[in-house]
């Protein structure tokens, strides 16, 4: 009988659940059912020594330190193809787009990723921790806000080993994501905290002093009222802090005086904000686009507004040619508008996807003058894509050329909640994809499509299972031709093989 189960549990862990249900349904015949039923009074004891075994392993486990061990895989390792495609050749993306001077590292699109060169992949489990937005210190340590039963953290990730060198917990609210933060140019961490602060946290890791100490604090309880959440922070290029909060408060923090100025829009804001070189400061709310800037005392002034005729789905993206994107719905169909930065006027407009088939909640990539957008249509949380279930498919690139919007190319790779993010030095775009499974595999992808034409590259297989998803964390280009990302139980790099 140990035999057998030892069978069986070898074709669950090689082909996933589809050997479960064969196995249910065999125990449905009388004959099979009574052969095991008899079995079993003989085999008692190897089963509590099985089980004795799990529940020892389970311990170790549990005194591990977090990223000591890679993540766990689903049943299912067999069932799917480990990597299909062929490496890439860089065609780079030419752009106009300026590096912020107060981003460590400057725009992590700027950077080249993987080529699909045999690609390796390594993962670091940090239990049940989601690590939903990643940054690199100019050390090339990965800087991550993770968040799991015990509330959000910091993490100061060593990029050889995956291991977190420094771990500091965040304050807490239930209600707010916690992945607001950047790295700037001075190499801290500024980060927006569940009690309304904004808190400025050194990445050093040096003996003489406590891992990820603080530099500075900015108290914004004063100014965001008990039960508001801040969504996003930036600098522009003057240093001074822009912070946006999910009931519609755009705010300025300037760094050396502790100085605060706050405008609110009256409108409820899910996503992010961007800054551009002339001191333009766009946010999306569920009402609309604006433009603001910061007047002389540092308090925020609109500049325009720009009506839309729903919530967008993604944070706006600057394009050249002093334009920005933003997503729009209009007729059952998911949209791409262009605006001018200026006047906030339409420039155009393109739908995207079928007829009530597209929604998007994920960032969008820039590619000069062209924009990608990826459709998470049918996703909610990580429960829409258990097993070998999967959301609607679609990756789109919307071109602007001479005021029109045109959809140049549309690939019908199928990415549930972290899109596409572009490596302009390769010409490449990597998105978080899942793959069908008539076995209820849940298996995950890191996928390279050309920017160009669309056209799938490479899939390197990073995880199965739940755990292996990514339930909306971002992708990060990183140093060293890597890409990155948090999943459900821990942290996922991809790079080729040296």
């Amino acid at each position: 009988m140990v035999w057998l189960a030892g069978a069986i549990v070898l074709l669950w862990l090689a082909r996933g659940p589809v050997v479960l249900l064969v196995a249910a349904l065999a125990l449905c015949v009388p004959r099979v059912r009574w052969w095991v039923q008899d079995r079993l009074h003989v085999s008692r004891r190897a089963t509590a020594w099985a089980a004795g075994v799990a529940v020892a392993a389970c311990g170790i486990v549990l005194v591990v330190p977090d990223g000591w061990l890679p993540v766990p895989p689903a049943p299912g390792a067999l069932a799917g193809p480990a990597y299909v495609g062929r490496p890439a050749s860089p065609h780079p993306v030419a752009t106009e787009a300026p590096q912020n001077p107060h981003r460590v590292g400057g725009t992590a699109a700027a950077r080249p990723g993987p080529l699909g060169l045999q690609p390796e992949v390594e993962t670091a489990w940090f239990g049940l921790q989601r690590c939903g937005r990643l940054e690199v210190a100019s050390s090339g340590m990965v800087v991550a806000t993770c968040t799991g039963r015990g509330g959000p953290e910091l993490r100061l990730v060593d990029p050889t080993d995956l291991v977190p060198v420094a771990t500091r917990e965040l304050p807490d609210d239930p209600t707010c994501a916690g992945d607001a933060f950047y790295v700037d140019d001075q190499d801290r961490a500024v980060v927006a905290t569940g009690d309304r602060e904004v808190v400025a946290v050194r990445t050093s890791t040096g003996d003489d002093e406590a891992d990820l100490p603080t530099d500075a604090t900015w108290d914004l309880k004063p100014y965001v009222p008990f039960g508001d959440c801040l969504v996003d922070l930036g600098p522009d290029w003057s240093g001074r802090i822009w912070w946006v909060s999910e009931q519609g408060l755009v705010g300025t923090i300037d760094p050396s005086s502790g100085a605060v100025g706050v405008h609110d829009l009256g409108e409820p804001v899910r996503h992010g904000l961007v800054v551009d070189p002339d001191g333009g400061v766009y946010v999306a709310t569920d009402d609309a686009v604006h433009r603001l800037g910061a007047g002389p005392d540092g308090v925020p002034v609109v500049g325009w507004t720009a009506p839309a005729e729903h919530a967008s789905g993604s944070a706006p993206v600057l394009l050249d040619g002093g334009t920005l994107a933003v997503t729009d719905e209009a007729d059952g169909r998911l949209q791409v508008v262009v605006l001018s930065r200026g006047t906030g006027e339409q420039v155009c407009r393109q739908a995207v996807f079928g007829e009530d088939d597209g929604a998007t909640s994920s960032r969008l990539a820039a590619l000069g003058g062209s924009v990608v957008v990826t459709n998470n249509h049918g996703y909610s949380s990580p429960r829409s894509a258990l097993l070998g279930f999967t959301t609607s498919p679609g990756i789109a690139r919307v071109d602007v050329v001479d005021g029109v919007c045109s959809e140049r190319w549309s690939s019908d790779q199928v990415s549930p909640a972290s899109g596409a993010v572009a490596s302009w030095p390769n010409g490449l775009l990597y998105a978080w994809t899942k793959r069908p499974s008539l076995t209820g595999v849940s298996a995950w992808y890191l996928t390279a499509l050309d920017a160009a034409t669309g056209r799938s590259m490479w899939s390197v297989r990073t995880g199965t299972g739940v755990l292996a998803g990514s339930d909306g964390s971002e992708l990060l280009v990183g140093t060293d031709a890597t890409v990155w990302v948090g999943t459900l139980s821990g942290l996922v790099r991809v790079r080729d093989r040296a």
